[in-house]
């Protein structure tokens, strides 16, 4: 996948991924991308080592989806916990 692919999968799975975890989250669209994006490489990452299976197949592909909807809750999960105790 080109990088424009992985721009716009990082921008709706960071978009989703803040959709369904409650809760207030700082940044915009930037920051959605950023968190978007290494979900998406850390879901792929999770399928291949936990489920043997290559979860980054292509942009249309629904395994790549959920993969980086998958990845984008867990990194934004792990920032809410590091930017929570950082603001206290």
């Amino acid at each position: 996948m080109g990088i424009i692919a992985w721009i716009l999968i990082g921008l709706l799975a960071g978009a989703i991924a803040k959709a369904i975890t409650p809760g207030r989250d700082p940044g915009g669209c930037l920051l959605t991308m950023v968190i978007g994006i290494v979900g998406g490489l850390l879901g792929g990452w999770l399928g291949k080592v936990i489920f043997g299976v290559d979860s980054i197949n292509g942009f249309f592909h629904l395994s790549t989806w959920i993969a980086a909807v998958v990845g984008s809750v867990i990194v934004l999960l792990l920032y809410r916990l590091i930017a929570g105790r950082s603001r206290t």
